[in-house]
This record gives C-alpha cells, structure tokens and sequence, in this order.
C-alpha cells in the first residue's frame, strides 16, 4: 500500500523493521493435512475482524488461518495428482481441510494420499469451464448478475436477480445456459455495481471527481481497479497534491489498473488499518482456495472480513462483463473499489464491486492479484 505522509511512512517502516526482525456422490475422508510450519501472521486487530465478522474467537481464527495456509499448500499438488479427472477443490471450515472432487476413483486415492478430503463427481473442472466459456461468449440481460463454476454442486451456477427471474431474457438466458451443459440457478437479492464514490474526503486516492482505494504496492506504484480511470489519468492523493498517473487500466472484460506513482510518494509492503486495526504486512500472493476466510480493506468501510464463495466467476456489471473474478462474501460500500483483499499476510486482489453495504451485509468481487502482476510485468512490494 503505499503510504502518503511522513507520519504514515514512519509508522510503516517502524511496522516492517519489527516484523523482519522478529457433487455427485458422497465425500470420503483421508489421511490429516500436512502439519503447517506455523500459523500465518496475522495481528490482533486482524484476528478481531474476522471474530466480528466470521464469529470466531481469537484461537479459532488462528487455527483457521493455519489451517487454510496447509489447504493452499497442498491444492496445487493435488490438482497436479488428478490431472484430467480434476473437478476443482474447495476449504471446508467445518472440518479445516481441503476437499478435491474428482471424476475417476483411480485418482481419489492419490489425492488422499497428499492429504486432502474428496468427493467423486461426474464433470471435470475442464468440461465445466468449457461450459462457463460458451455463456461467456453471450449476451446476459440485467437481470442476470454473473455465473461462475461451482466446484461444491458440480456445475456452472448462474445467478439471477430475484425479482426478474421470470422476465423472458432471463428465462431464455437460462435455458440456453442450461443447453451448454450443467447449470444451477441461484438468486440474489441487487444487482452488482462497482464501488466507485464521488470526492468526500477521507485518506483516499482522486481521479477527478471519482474516489477510490489503493490495493496493493508495486514496485514503482500500486494496483487498484480498472473502473476508477482509464490509462492517461492524472491521480491525487489523499491531500490532493499530484500522487501518480494510471499506466494501465482495463474495465469492462477485466477490472484492473496499474498506478505509477511520483518521486515523493514511496511503496510499502502494508494494508492501512485506517485507524480501525493494526497496519497489516503483506508477504506473499499465495492464491486462498473456495472455503477460505478473507478480509478487505477500504478507504470507506476500513476493514470487513467474510470467506471467499467462488472464483472466476462472470459478474455482468451494467458497463458490461467482467471475467475472472473472485466472488466473497465481504461487505463494501462506495469508495471501497480498488481495495486490498487479503488472506492472512497473503494478497489476494483489489475490490471490484458487489451489491449491499456494511450496515445489512452484501457479497463483493474481487480481481485476483497475480493475474494484474502479470499482465503489466510488475512485482508486489511484500516483506
């Protein structure tokens, strides 16, 4: 995050000289993960967010976080291990493990012998993306807010605004969907927006008359999201005195920008707690799996925390589809757009939009980190 006084700079480099100085059939059940090294750190101001807004105590929400690190660790190796018979892989928190649903048995065993759970279902992860690809190349009316793959229910879930579920476009939306391959129907209460607010203070970022929130630091800049401005536009910081300029943006398809950032602004491996919770470290960008908890912060609404719902999911946003998005179940209000999401000390993505607001709950979407570090070449800022 980069930092935007010499108060903040010193309070950041205080914080970081400390920190490096100190489903078709029924589930089966496998060996214990492997025992993490140790639990992710994680402060105190972050574990009493995610007791506030996951209802967790202290301990448990350590031993989640360790829990899920050990999930993370063995997800790419199990995925390797199944191979073509790989039908996606979630983080159950009943029983803080990672399940790994697979289409052969041959390969269960495999997968159980790495130390995960898994569940025997009839479409790969392969023919359920084919299938999210085709509805990806159509048109989606409002009334139809996103769709994503479902790795839990084994198929393409198509989410639809409730109160137009019976409207024609969505109905014929549906049953064309539904022609594709497997698709599930859910419902949702809005229709997802970005987050994107009008100037009204606070310890923001400005692009003419539009606030948003710095995501992450870079070398050279930080990332936020695309819909704050496009590639040219001159950015200010909190106190209004010149901070950057967008060197790339993309939105709609994706929603992602790249800031570089001023001689007299510098970057950070830190999320601001915005006076909420502690400053938090940032050290890695390892990917949380469905089922993860994770928390977001916002120049808004500061800190929320909640669990990751589905990844590359399309939201059908008015200005038009935004793919490969990470849905949460975290709350955001106006000016969060662009935000930090983060699983422990691990970077996740900048806050794109959702509907509903930190008062009655909501979901919010998410551009995941590593795919904007590789589209503009650029590397994370971590400790």
């Amino acid at each position: 995050m980069t930092l935007t006084t010499p108060l903040r700079g010193a309070v950041a480099a205080l914080l970081l000289t400390v920190a490096l100085g100190a489903a078709h059939v029924g589930a089966a059940s496998a060996a214990p993960l492997p025992e993490p090294a140790a639990a992710p750190s994680a402060t105190a101001g972050l574990l009493d967010a995610m007791r506030r807004d996951l209802g967790l105590t202290a301990s448990q929400a350590e031993e989640r976080l360790s829990a899920e690190k050990a999930a993370a660790a063995v997800e790419k190796t199990a995925r390797q291990a199944a191979g073509g018979a790989y039908g996606g892989s979630w983080f159950e928190p009943s029983t803080g493990r990672l399940v790994v649903a697979v289409t052969g048995r041959a390969e269960e065993s495999e997968v159980r012998a790495l130390g995960a759970d898994t569940r025997l279902v009839r479409h790969s992860a392969a023919a359920l993306d084919r299938t999210k690809a085709r509805l990806d190349s159509l048109r989606a009316p409002t009334g139809v807010a996103g769709w994503h793959v479902d790795p839990r229910t084994n198929s393409v879930v198509v989410t639809v605004i409730r109160t137009e579920r019976e409207a024609p476009a969505v109905r014929d939306f549906v049953d064309r969907a539904r022609a594709d391959g497997p698709v599930t129907v859910a419902e949702t209460a809005q229709t997802p927006r970005t987050y994107a607010a009008g100037t009204v203070g606070g310890d923001p970022y400005y692009t003419g008359n539009v606030r948003c929130s710095i995501g992450f630091s870079v070398y050279g800049g930080f990332v936020t999201a695309g819909h704050c401005a496009q590639a040219g536009a001159a950015v200010r910081g909190w106190d209004g005195s010149a901070m950057g300029i967008f060197q790339g943006s993309s939105f709609p398809g994706n929603d992602y920008a790249y800031v570089g950032i001023h001689s007299g602004w510098w970057t950070v491996p830190v999320v601001l707690g915005w006076g909420t919770v502690p400053d938090e470290l940032v050290r890695g960008s390892a990917e949380a799996p469905v089922g993860a908890s994770i928390c977001r912060s916002g120049s808004t609404t500061r800190w929320h925390c909640g669990s990751i719902l589905a990844k590359n999911e399309t939201v059908n946003y008015s200005q038009g589809a935004v793919y490969q998005m990470t849905k949460t179940s975290v709350c955001a209000e106006g000016g969060d757009s662009g935000g930090s999401f983060l699983s422990g000390d691990q970077a996740q993505g900048v806050t794109s939009g959702g509907w509903g607001n930190c008062s009655s709950g909501g979901q919010t979407w998410f551009q995941p980190i590593n795919e904007i570090l590789g589209r503009y070449g650029l590397t994370l800022h971590t400790a």
